[in-house]
């Protein structure tokens, strides 16, 4: 046992090295400057807030930029951001926002209306000459109905509607439509992502890939200069060796502990456990086998374009029995239990229990092997089958310990004659290849970004989510009558039938059996005592702006 204990700690301590001996520089300048490392478990996939869909991009770019509207610390209440105030039409369809004067751009260029036209407008106009250059997935989901943005003078814009968005507006505080400074985009083009410009409290330094992103107080922001004059985040995948890199003083902060360290943790007079309920759900998803090309880049699935076969379109799993069978071959309530330690609770449907239009009466698939025996002989699959499931590379808040719980799932179907092998690749490929529908399983998850249920039912499970290439609906399911269900939901600004709708579409839903819901976790981090300031967000996301180093 000694032995062990020893070789695990030199492999950790020889994973910490190279943290020392890049940021040896910092920790000799962090006697002057304050200077907060962070560790993550992954790398960002860019740094555009446009034209990503992953947590880890999205934490390091919340320092960077900001958008017309935010929330308010801690919650997802809104607030004035770069507009100081806004009307609404009583049809819901235009939206005039007065922006705020006197803001620079981390270039020293000006945040204007122009500013405004254009970070939106490179989204949704495909005569833009920067509309070439992303994906812009997220507009997709959550944007699609907002028809154009116009500039009525220098610091005031009006956003036209196509229809009315019950969710426009808490979807206005989303990164996705933060403001890029122009100036930088022109300059950059295509690389503008790599060095991202904003108003933020904090500018981009560096960027080393799969490493570490520098960050650096930017003295002309419109609130005043932050007190951290540098942020690091760190990427240290394992969260063995990024708990101990707080421990030993190498790192300021962690994300995603490991739930059975968090004796541990408390035991330290040095640190502070941050936890509280998360906005997510994390899952297994089954992909069903068709989506389409969304050809002209509208969000929606139109007449003229057909379904298509997936690039992992596996004939097993376009059954709804096996489907079905899948669910009922495993124990969400062990691996809550057993691997989340008390830190999450069984997911059943596919958003938080909390929000508007949950529908607490669908019985959830109960932990059956016999049954899932059955359901795949009745399926044609009496000796069960093989199949690959995708498994994340990195801890996510919903999911901290991806290949454990891949473990476990193998283990379940195995024991009902399901063979998994398991696929793993960096973070961004992997991103890449499930929203392009390549893989047949894959574990994945959600946090919620404005605290409205389109965020989580339309994105994830509506038809329209399931765009080769850009697809977040990864079980591929496309009915299109819940589609319609979703959209009118979306459409009403009366609270009840809005619920009704939801309600319904989360039965249909959870009959197709596209998905495992795993769990509904808590999200935690831990850091140093004498970081204060920092406020944990229902969203997840992490804004450094009022954090200091006592």
């Amino acid at each position: 046992m000694k032995c062990k204990v020893f070789v695990a700690l030199v492999v950790v301590c020889a994973l910490l090295l190279p943290v020392s001996m890049a940021f040896a520089a910092d920790k000799k300048t962090a006697k002057a400057e304050k200077v907060l490392i962070y560790a993550c478990s992954g790398d960002v996939e860019r740094l555009d807030p446009g034209d990503v869909t992953d947590g880890e991009s999205i934490q390091r770019m919340d320092n960077i930029f900001e958008g017309l509207v935010e929330f308010k610390p801690g919650s997802t209440e809104l607030q004035p951001g770069l507009a100081t105030s806004w009307q609404i039409t009583t049809d819901g369809k235009e939206l005039t926002f007065n922006l705020r004067r006197g803001v620079k751009f981390q270039d020293g260029t000006d945040f204007n209306a122009d500013a405004v036209v254009f970070s939106f407008a490179r989204q949704y106009d495909k005569n833009s000459a920067y509309n070439q250059y992303g994906e812009w997935a997220y507009w997709g989901y959550m944007f699609s109905d907002i028809d154009r943005v116009e500039k009525i003078d220098d610091y005031k814009v009006k956003i036209f509607m196509k229809r009315p968005n019950a969710s426009i507006m808490t979807s206005l505080a989303m990164f996705t439509v933060a403001i890029v400074s122009p100036a930088n985009a022109e300059s950059l083009k295509e690389n503008a992502f790599k060095n991202p410009v904003g108003t933020g409290p904090f500018k981009f330094v560096e960027w080393v890939k799969d490493d570490h992103i520098t960050l650096e107080a930017f003295d002309g922001y419109w609130r005043g200069r932050p007190a951290l004059d540098k942020i690091i985040f760190k990427v240290i995948p394992d969260p063995s060796a990024r708990l101990l890199a707080l421990e030993v003083g190498e790192v300021h902060g962690i994300e995603y502990p490991n739930p059975t360290d968090f004796d541990r943790i408390r035991a330290n007079k040095k640190l502070a456990l941050m936890s509280e309920p998360g906005m997510n759900v994390g899952y297994m998803a089954m992909n069903a086998g068709y989506g389409y090309t969304d050809a002209n880049k509208n969000g929606m699935k139109d007449a003229d374009e057909p379904w298509e076969k997936t690039p992992g379109y596996y004939e097993p799993l376009t059954k709804k029995q096996v489907r079905q069978a899948i669910n009922m071959a495993i124990d969400k309530q062990s691996i809550v239990k057993n691997i989340y330690k008390g830190t999450a609770s069984v997911a059943k449907n596919g958003m938080p229990p909390f929000m508007l239009g949950y529908n607490d009466k669908v019985a959830d698939y109960p932990y059956d092997p016999k049954r899932a025996k059955q359901l795949l002989a009745e399926a044609g699959y009496p000796n069960g089958f093989e199949v690959t499931l995708y498994v994340m590379p990195v801890s996510r808040p919903y999911m901290f310990d991806p290949p454990k719980i891949g473990e476990a799932i193998q283990s379940y179907l195995g024991a009902v004659g399901i063979k998994v092998k398991f696929y793993q690749v960096d973070w961004g490929t992997y991103l890449q290849e499930t929203q392009s529908g390549k893989h047949q399983m894959c574990l994945l998850g959600w946090t919620g970004d404005n605290g409205d249920p389109d965020n989580f039912l339309n994105v994830l499970y509506g038809a329209n989510s399931t765009s080769l290439g850009t697809a977040g609906n990864y079980g591929f399911y496309n009915d299109m009558k819940a589609q319609e269900l979703l959209s009118a939901a979306l459409a009403t600004f009366d609270v009840k039938k809005r619920a009704e709708l939801y309600q319904k579409a989360q039965e249909m839903i959870h009959e197709s059996a596209n998905w495992v819901y795993i769990a509904h976790s808590n999200q935690n981090l831990v850091f140093l005592k004498n970081v204060k300031g920092f406020k944990m967000n229902p969203t997840s996301r992490m804004f450094f702006y009022p954090v200091n180093i006592e």
